[in-house]
C-alpha cells in the first residue's frame, strides 16, 4: 500500500461523491454524467460543460456557487479558489486537512473530468497570437495536476476514452474507484499536461525565434502500439507529435496489416524523398528500402516514373516502400502490384487502384491526404545516450541556391537538369552518398558509406548490374550527372565517377583540395558546379 503525507497510507477504495466536470471537449461528458447522477453523485460544472449538463436535464451545481465568486476576466478566473482546490487536495485521513476543511467549509472532490483548451489544434491551424494566446489552458493544468497529486483520494479524467472503463470500475465496486487505477489514471494526467507544457513553450521558441532554448521538450500522443521494435525482441509505440505534416503520420491505412516500426521510419523517408518533385511538374516515384532510395524517376505518366525508378535497382526494390507524387490510379497499381512489395504511399488513390492493390491483401495501401512541403520548417530530433540531439528539417532546395559554375565546360542544359534532379536525391540518401542520374532517373546510388569512393564505386557497378538485367548495351551512367551530397575531399572520388561514365558533376565545395577537384575535372572536360550547401544525412 502506497503511503502518502505523515505516512498516512492510501486507501485502495474510493467512493465517488462529488465530481467536478469541466471539459473543452465534450465528447461522452452528458452521458458519463447521467451516469454519476443516478448513482446519487454531486455533480459540480463551469461554463459550457454546465450548460450542456443542465441542458440534458440533470441536477448540477456551477462551480461558482460553492466559491461565492462568479466567473470573471471571460472566463480565465473561475476555479482557481481555495474551495475548488482544497477539494481536490485535501487529505481526507489527516486530521489538520479535516479541520481546515469544517473550518473553511471545503466540499471532497472525489472525481475530476478535466480537458484542456485545443491549444495544439489552434497552433497547428495557423491561429494568430491573440488566438492561440487565448487557448492556453490555465484553470485545467492546475485542477488536472492537483487531482492528480492526490490520486490517493481523487480520480482524475483527462480523456474521454477512459470513460468507459471509469464506468466498469463503478459498476464493479459499487461506486469505488480502486487505487491502482487512479494511480495509473494520474500518470497519464501528467503526461497530457507535460505535453501540453511542451507545445506551448515550443510554439514560444518558434515564435520567438529561439533555436536553443533551455529546455526543450519534445511531447507525443499514442497513435498505436507496434508488436516489435526495429527487432523483435525490442518494444515500440508510434507517437505523433501534432505537426499538421502530410506523411505517415496522417496517413490512412486502406488496407493491409498494422505497419511495423521499419515500416513507419521507411515510409516517412520514402514520402519525404518523393515530395521533393512537385506534382503538377511531372509524376515522381521513390522506391525506398532500409530508408535509403534504391530508385527514384519522374516519367510522362505516373506508371512509367514507377518502371524507371524500379530500372535502378529491381533486386533491391524487392520488398520495398513505394511512394507516389500523384494519385495511384489503375494502371500504375496494375504494375505495382506484379512485385512484392511492403507499402504504398500515395497523397489518394482511385476506387479502381484499390481494387487492384485488393488482390495483394497483405500489402500495406496508405492515403497520405497531400504532399509534405520540403521547404516548410520544422524539428528533428535523434536520441543519443542521455540526451536529444535536436536540428531544424534540412529545407534546403537546390532550386533556391545559387549553384557555382567552377570548371572550365559549363553544364549543358540536360546537364544541369540532371544534376539537380540527382542532389534533390542524394539529400535523402545516408551518407557518404553518391547518385547518378540522367534524363530524370536514378542511373545508380551508392549509400552509407565509410568512404566517397566506395559510394562512387557501389552506385557504378549497381548501374552495370541493371544495365545486363535489362539488355542494356552500357550503363546508363555513361553520360550521366552524379551527386554527391558532401564535398570532394579528394580526386580520388571524381575520377571514380568519370571512370563510370559520368559527365557533369555536383557537390557542395568547401574542401582544402577544391582546386586539385577542379583540375582533375578541366582535365577530363567535366562540368562541374558547386552548390554552397551540404545535405548530410545519418
Amino acid at each position: 500500500m502506497a503511503v502518502i503525507s505523515k505516512k498516512i497510507p492510501a486507501p485502495d477504495k474510493v467512493e465517488i461523491r462529488t465530481a467536478l466536470l469541466s471539459v473543452f471537449d465534450k465528447t461522452g461528458i452528458v452521458d458519463l454524467a447521467q451516469a454519476l447522477s443516478q448513482r446519487g453523485v454531486r455533480l459540480l460544472s463551469t461554463g459550457g460543460t454546465y450548460k450542456a449538463i443542465a441542458a440534458a436535464g440533470l441536477d448540477v451545481t456551477d462551480v461558482s456557487e460553492i466559491t461565492g465568486f462568479p466567473e470573471i476576466m471571460d472566463g480565465r478566473v473561475k476555479t482557481l479558489h481555495p474551495t475548488v482546490h482544497g477539494g481536490l487536495l485535501a487529505i481526507r485521513d489527516d486530521g489538520e486537512h479535516q479541520e481546515a476543511m469544517k473550518k473553511h467549509g471545503i466540499e471532497g472532490i472525489d472525481l475530476a473530468v478535466i480537458n484542456l483548451y485545443p491549444f495544439e489544434e489552434v497552433r497547428a491551424a495557423g491561429g494568430d497570437n491573440p488566438t492561440t494566446v487565448e487557448n492556453i489552458d490555465i484553470g485545467g493544468p492546475a485542477m488536472i495536476r492537483a487531482s492528480a497529486k492526490n490520486h490517493a483520494y481523487v480520480t482524475i479524467l483527462t480523456d474521454p476514452n477512459d470513460y468507459a472503463e471509469f464506468r466498469e470500475q463503478l459498476s464493479a465496486d459499487d461506486g469505488k474507484t480502486a487505487y491502482a487505477f487512479r494511480q495509473r489514471m494520474a500518470a497519464k494526467a501528467y503526461a497530457r499536461t507535460a505535453a501540453y507544457d511542451a507545445a506551448i513553450s515550443n510554439w514560444f521558441a518558434e515564435a520567438l525565434s529561439i533555436d536553443t532554448p533551455r529546455h526543450r521538450v519534445i511531447g507525443g500522443v499514442l497513435k498505436e502500439e507496434m508488436r516489435y521494435g526495429e527487432n523483435p525482441h525490442q518494444k515500440a509505440a508510434f507517437y505523433v507529435t501534432g505537426e499538421r505534416r502530410a506523411g505517415v503520420s496522417t496517413a490512412v491505412l486502406l488496407q493491409g496489416k498494422q505497419l511495423s516500426y521499419n515500416n513507419i521510419n521507411d515510409t516517412d523517408a520514402a514520402y519525404e524523398l518523393v515530395a521533393e518533385f512537385l506534382p503538377e511538374k511531372a509524376p515522381a516515384c521513390a522506391i525506398i528500402k532500409h530508408a535509403n532510395p534504391c530508385g527514384v524517376a519522374t516519367g510522362s505518366s505516373l506508371v512509367e516514373a514507377y518502371q524507371r525508378a524500379l530500372a535502378c535497382d529491381s533486386v533491391s526494390a524487392f520488398g520495398g516502400i513505394i511512394a507516389l507524387n500523384r494519385i495511384l490510379d489503375a494502371e500504375t497499381a496494375e504494375e505495382i502490384v506484379k512485385l512484392f512489395t511492403e507499402v504504398i504511399i500515395a497523397p489518394d488513390v482511385t476506387e479502381e487502384a484499390k481494387a487492384i492493390v485488393a488482390r495483394k491483401p497483405n500489402l500495406r495501401l496508405l492515403s497520405a491526404g497531400g504532399l509534405p512541403d520540403p521547404r516548410a520548417p520544422g524539428l528533428t530530433a535523434k536520441t543519443v545516450s542521455g540526451g536529444l540531439l535536436v536540428q531544424s528539417r534540412d529545407n534546403g532546395m537546390v532550386e533556391d541556391l545559387e549553384l557555382k559554375i567552377v570548371t572550365k565546360r559549363a553544364p549543358t542544359a540536360q546537364e544541369l537538369e540532371d544534376m539537380k534532379f540527382a542532389f534533390k536525391v542524394g539529400k535523402h540518401v545516408k551518407s557518404n552518398a553518391v547518385v547518378y542520374a540522367k534524363d530524370g532517373q536514378t542511373a545508380g546510388i551508392g549509400a552509407g558509406q565509410m568512404s566517397r569512393v566506395d559510394s562512387a564505386r557501389i552506385a557504378a557497378l549497381k548501374a552495370e548490374e541493371a544495365a545486363k538485367a535489362l539488355g542494356l548495351p552500357t550503363p546508363m551512367t555513361h553520360g550521366s550527372a552524379v551527386a554527391s551530397e558532401a564535398f570532394l575531399p579528394f580526386a580520388d572520388g571524381l575520377l571514380s565517377m568519370i571512370a563510370a561514365g559520368a559527365t557533369a558533376v555536383i557537390q557542395p565545395g568547401g574542401s582544402m583540395r577544391d582546386q586539385e577537384v577542379i583540375d582533375a575535372a578541366n582535365e577530363h572536360g567535366i562540368a562541374m558546379v558547386f552548390t554552397g550547401m551540404r545535405h548530410f544525412r545519418h
